[in-house]
């Protein structure tokens, strides 16, 4: 195998394409003789990485370098890895293939769709030679800068017009194109990276919930990325994906998701060795490992006055829900913290809504309590209308109503969540 590696080359090669690198940088690379070019795929932790095939690599040049690179970012970017699809394959970004035949056949028009839609605004010169591109070979009829389902549309209409013209009768033009090659070949039709990773069959739990956090994961690499291409050059990005870019970014979140995403990514690994579980490296010798992944989340509820009654409500409902995958310290508070109140809320636990302080508020307060612990994540309820607190000593989000999200009374680089109320 070559040895080839392209982190030695991704800073040069991005030098002039300021979102593309700060994208890059929050996303792994890892050289692979498993896949004969390259592609993106999701780990099992919701982590994105991008796997190169070194020799494939070492026979491009750098623009055709720099093209691939920017290619299979823009599948994340698009979300063609994280389960956008058309309707009739909803459900199939899994990595199961017991599909039926026809499904399959879609599927494969679908990864060149997104590979149209992607390829037009990279350029031919800018990629590997033959790659499938509006107006190139197979595509002379089609227009560039189209959606990917706008050109899975029209690929399926192109295999009906093969079929049909290859098995009508009539004077043979249809047959003679197809021994001609003139015909559409999805096999064959200059598709360059693998697309093996995305899968074809439904995904499991774990499949989906990596797909989750990593969905989340992206949203923060695309704002951040597109922060800093604002402030310095969006380099080769046209208009229109830029466009597309800003409007994923500003569009509704659901702050249920987002409350799952922080959970997830709170949780930490308790170990802890166990003589029922085989030890792999030393089999019968010693003990194995076993693993818990909780998290232990601080729920701090501003009980001022200004927050409404619905918003509290909003919030207990999707807590008994969470209360499923983590433990919950609920924490209330207004100037101070009600110490007497605080309760851990554990799974299989339903509690009502309940409103404990009438004061005003001070985030001190709670940060101090949670801080003074051992907690994984910390979530405050609030409607945002105090000074800046200190740090916090585990990574903590704010969760406020919508008015409340667009004006808050304080900067700071923590998320804020809107709920609906």
């Amino acid at each position: 195998m070559s040895d080839f590696d392209l982190n030695d080359h991704v800073f040069r090669l991005l030098q002039n394409e300021p979102f593309f690198a700060a994208l890059s940088r929050r996303i792994d690379k890892r050289p692979g003789s498993d896949v004969p070019t390259a592609g993106v795929t999701i780990t099992e932790d919701g982590q994105f990485e991008l796997i190169y095939n070194p020799e494939f690599f070492a026979g491009l040049n750098d623009d055709q370098r720099t093209g691939v690179l920017v290619h299979e970012f823009y599948h994340l970017i698009f979300e063609h890895i994280t389960g956008r699809l058309p309707d009739e394959l909803a459900g199939l970004m899994g990595k199961r293939t017991a599909v039926p035949k026809e499904k399959a056949e879609l599927f494969k028009l679908w990864n060149i769709a997104a590979d149209l839609s992607i390829n037009y605004h990279i350029g031919a010169e800018n990629l590997p030679e033959g790659c499938c591109i509006p107006g190139g070979k197979q595509f002379e009829d089609a227009p560039g800068d189209m959606t990917a389902e706008w050109y899975f549309d029209y690929l399926k209409q192109k295999m009906d017009d093969d079929q049909s013209g290859s098995g009508g009768q009539g004077d043979g033009e249809g047959e003679e194109a197809s021994e001609s090659g003139g015909g559409f070949d999805p096999n064959n039709c200059g598709q360059f990276d693998d697309h093996d990773a995305w899968g074809s069959g439904e995904a499991s739990a774990s499949e989906q919930a990596a797909m989750d956090i990593a969905k989340e994961r992206l949203k923060e690499a695309l704002r951040d990325a597109a922060n800093e291409a604002s402030s310095r050059s969006w380099g080769s990005v046209s208009a229109s994906c830029r466009k597309e870019i800003m409007e994923r970014l500003t569009s509704k979140v659901d702050w249920r998701k987002v409350l799952r995403y922080f959970v997830k990514t709170s949780q930490r690994a308790e170990k802890r060795s166990t003589p029922k579980r085989l030890n792999r490296r030393y089999a019968y010798v010693h003990p194995g490992r076993k693993v818990n992944r909780t998290a232990n989340i601080a729920v701090s509820i501003d009980q001022s006055g200004s927050v409404s009654d619905s918003m509290l409500a909003a919030f207990y409902a999707e807590l008994n829900k969470l209360a499923d995958i983590a433990t919950f310290t609920v924490i209330p508070f207004d100037t101070e913290v009600a110490e007497d109140a605080v309760f851990a809320w554990k799974k299989g636990q339903t509690h009502p809504q309940k409103r404990y302080m009438y004061g005003g508020t001070c985030f001190n307060a709670p940060t101090n309590y949670v801080n003074a612990r051992k907690f994984d994540g910390h979530i405050l309820l609030t409607d945002l209308c105090a000074p800046k607190p200190k740090r916090s000593s585990c990574q903590r989000m704010w969760m406020t109503t919508t008015e409340h999200a667009k004006r808050p009374y304080f900067k700071t680089s923590e998320r804020i969540i809107a709920i609906d109320e």
